[in-house]
């Protein structure tokens, strides 16, 4: 008998849960001593400790799950998105266990996971790349010269690690190597590889990207895209599908690419390919590729009608999967906005604010989905990203969906903490965002409007 155990928590250790049973797999959830009474523990089939409430005791303990897994007699293990998601040593550790690991292989996780050499594979695929150097060296001679022949301003990118840690942006020459030297430490510290390199900034970009999946044998297929330009120090907050204005041409373009890259490195499953576009320009170019199952993926499943995780799960069963996602028979239809509610309090800099959840209530309305861990009575632990749940919307246009996921997210109740749920909803409902005038420095231009705007929404619930 096939038995499934996700190597996660939270929303999507629930989702995963839900996804399995739906296929009739049996499930066993891993939990943290933080976690002993959390919602994906009940849900699961079985559960099993493994460790300490500190993700380094337990889930980021590869031995710890693995064990809990050959003592289940579990056959796979299904990563989730963070912890060991995009970690090619425990995916090759399930390997050499014989146990299936719901995801790419080893190598491809390996070499996605080198933003430069990610790069190289992009270009040899044909997918437009933004001027940048190679891994820079320790001589700052070299260092100077190739910030020059890239021009300012430009970035300083770590090259390992994702989530745009250490990411630096340099204005001026006399800067570069200092922030060379600060990224590099940083990433040392952060994926214990200090490699970095640079490449030419875009002062009005967007974040889209291309949802893909990959049935291993150099075929694969494309499930449209996402607009993730909403962001929080490079943390996207809203994503929606598919991207709003972008022309057919560019969106053609840039699944075509999108497919190349990942039949071209075998890819299997489904994975993400993330692309800086250049409104002004009209032009995209390769960011990086996530091999793993992405937080946003609820849109594209709620535009498509497509379960990627079921999908991911019985891929890697080897069961056929290709019929149903042939590229013909995948269709988008409406458009689907999410929100990502955070334990954070926007009016303190959007400090964390862990705690007990008194109280939770969230609306059942048709074309809205709630993804969550947590129930009333929960605790939003200290040790691990505060998300809440996201809340998604789906409606026949844009406006529809926005104006539908306004209204879930006042409906929805949330007591004990504070959260970022009014500052959620003045984005979605600021002019210009209505408008789709996006661009990764959205929340930097409206700060102030949208923090008065949240705060003063927040005020009058309390009144």
């Amino acid at each position: 008998m096939n038995k499934l155990l996700i190597a996660n928590r939270g929303e999507i250790a629930c989702r995963i849960i839900r996804a399995a049973q739906s296929i009739g797999i049996p499930t066993v959830a891993v939990y943290s001593k933080a976690d002993e009474d959390a919602l994906h523990v009940k849900l699961a089939d079985e559960a099993r400790f493994v460790g300490g409430p500190q993700a380094k005791e337990s889930y980021l303990n590869q031995e710890a799950v693995l064990f809990a897994a050959r003592e289940v007699g579990a056959n796979l293990i299904h990563p989730g998105y963070g912890f060991l998601a995009e970690n090619a040593e425990f995916a090759d550790r399930c390997a050499r266990a014989g146990i299936v690991f719901v995801g790419p292989k080893p190598e491809t996780i390996l070499a996605m996971g080198d933003k430069h050499r990610a790069r190289q594979m992009a270009v040899a695929a044909g997918v437009p790349v933004l001027p940048g150097s190679d891994k820079l060296s320790d001589d700052q001679e070299e260092i100077i010269a190739a910030g020059a022949k890239i021009g300012f301003p430009l970035l300083v990118k770590a090259t390992a690690g994702g989530g745009g840690i250490g990411m630096r942006l340099v204005e001026r020459s006399e800067d570069l190597i200092a922030a060379v030297t600060a990224t590099s430490g940083l990433a040392v510290r952060a994926f214990g590889d200090g490699a970095v390199y640079c490449e030419r900034y875009v002062r009005t970009a967007r974040h889209v990207e291309v949802q893909v999946f990959g049935f291993g044998n150099g075929e694969a297929v494309h499930l449209f895209d996402r607009d993730c330009s909403v962001q929080r120090r490079h943390q996207k907050v809203i994503e929606e599908a598919l991207a709003p204005g972008l022309s057919e041409c560019t969106r053609e373009e840039m699944a075509r690419v999108s497919v190349n890259l990942a039949a071209s490195c075998r890819y299997d499953g489904a994975g993400t390919i993330e692309f800086l576009y250049d409104a002004e320009r009209q032009e995209f170019y390769f960011l990086e590729m996530n091999t793993r199952i992405q937080v946003e993926h609820g849109v594209t499943e709620l535009v498509t009608g497509v379960d990627l995780v079921a999908a991911q799960i019985e891929h890697a069963l080897g069961r056929d999967v290709a019929s149903a996602l042939s590229q013909s028979a995948i269709k988008a239809s409406g458009h689907a906005v999410e929100a990502r509610i955070y334990a954070e309090n926007p009016s303190r800099k959007f400090f964390p604010s862990p705690g007990k959840i008194t109280h939770l209530s969230v609306p059942h309305m048709a074309g809205v989905r709630v993804d969550t861990g947590l129930v009333s009575g929960a605790t939003v632990p200290p040790f691990y990203d505060p998300m809440v749940m996201k809340v998604m919307a789906l409606g026949q246009t844009r406006s529809d969906a926005i104006g539908l996921l306004s209204s879930a997210l006042s409906q929805i109740e949330i007591g004990g903490i504070a959260t970022n749920k009014d500052y959620l909803r003045a984005i979605i409902t600021h002019p210009k965002f209505e408008s789709a005038e996006l661009s990764t420095s959205f929340l930097d231009a409206h700060h102030d409007e949208l923090i008065a705007q949240a705060t003063s929404s927040s005020e009058m619930a309390k009144a």
